[in-house]
């Protein structure tokens, strides 16, 4: 992978060919992967990110030929960043403005509320901080996305993999669930189809569940939903930035080298602007977006063919406990908010 940084930033077409061969195996396997799990989910249904997950595992033995090595890491990295930058192509000012200050505030207070929640039950478990702020951002923010764009700027770590992979698993679970269980929640307790999308966006991890569960009630409730979540989607930049920047405080302090400084979320930045602007077509933003899922979900793929079972075993049941706790804080504070505050 440095080979291919490497030649991109300065060198000849012949080193630049020669790293595009060497990440070519391992690339074309994670998106092959991708591509499978993407049918799957498309034809027989459940979550893309899952299915790629799971199939990367089942596929963890190629990770240990040298050919698929540099490729499976280019994509575990670099693919990642690039699909993370891309989601900012789904978010405007205007729909971020349109919520109301109430829900804005909701929802800021819900996402840090939401990542103390999981360094607190981290603490209380016996894991690392560093571990509760990947849950708790998880859930926080957008599931998979959130732990994937904030693992890569986490210190890195030996079992960095394996708790990306068991929060990737856990927070998927628990979404898939609320996405089934929480529209039934909202309408028996009374809440508006207004309210109900403004609790399903604030609650639900995943985008296209938190779409799915809103227009199962109603189209007022699903078009409140997208908007609430897509707001939740760009916390993830400040998130992502001031996780940065305490890393970076706390090697220097150590003595150790600082953070990866996270040029791809200012990309995600520079592409809200963009977006914001009305400059690109739909013709253009769609095939964007859908690239961008494609990125996420082989770099999904990428991190479980670099994990065996084996490895997933020894992190245990925490990260169960840790995604279920912050998901039970996030639901009861907003259900409350609404209630009382909006």
């Amino acid at each position: 992978m440095s080979r291919f940084v490497n030649a991109v930033a300065g060198s000849g077409p012949r080193r630049i060919r020669a790293a595009l061969v060497e990440i070519a195996p391992g690339l074309a396997l994670t998106c092959m992967i991708a591509a499978a799990a993407a049918f799957v989910s498309a034809t027989y249904g459940g979550p893309v990110m899952l299915l790629a997950l799971l199939m990367g595992m089942a596929l963890n033995f190629t990770a240990e030929q040298p050919r698929a090595a540099p490729g499976i890491r280019f994509a575990s990295k670099r693919v990642l960043r690039f699909g993370v930058a891309l989601l900012g192509l789904r978010i405007t000012f205007g729909d971020v403005m349109a919520l109301g200050l109430g829900t804005i505030e909701l929802v800021v207070a819900g996402v840090l509320l939401t990542i103390a929640a999981g360094i607190a039950t981290a603490a209380l478990l016996g894991s690392s901080r560093t571990f509760g702020v990947l849950v708790g951002g998880a859930t926080a923010i957008c599931g998979a996305s959130a732990a994937l764009a904030i693992a890569s700027v986490l210190p890195q770590r030996s079992s960095g993999e394996k708790e990306v992979i068991f929060t990737v698993v856990s927070v998927t679970a628990l979404s898939t669930l609320a996405m089934i269980i929480y529209p039934a929640l909202f309408s028996v307790l009374g809440f508006s189809h207004h309210e109900i999308g403004i609790l399903l966006g604030a609650t639900i991890h995943d985008v296209a569940q938190v779409v799915g569960a809103g227009y199962a009630v109603s189209d007022e409730a699903g078009d409140t939903a997208t908007i609430v979540k897509l707001f939740r989607v760009a916390l993830l930049l400040p998130t992502v930035f001031v996780i940065s920047l305490v890393v970076a405080r706390r090697g220097r302090r150590n003595g150790g080298g600082a953070s990866l400084i996270p040029f791809f979320a200012l990309g995600f930045a520079a592409l809200v602007v963009v977006r914001s602007s009305g400059v690109l077509p739909d013709a253009v933003l769609q095939p964007l977006s859908d690239l961008s899922r494609g990125c996420l979900v082989a770099a999904v793929a990428a991190i479980g063919l670099s994990t065996s079972m084996r490895d997933i075993v020894k992190v245990g049941y925490r990260p169960v406990v840790m995604a279920g706790t912050s998901t039970l804080v996030l639901l009861v504070f907003s259900m409350l908010a609404v209630a009382y505050a909006l």
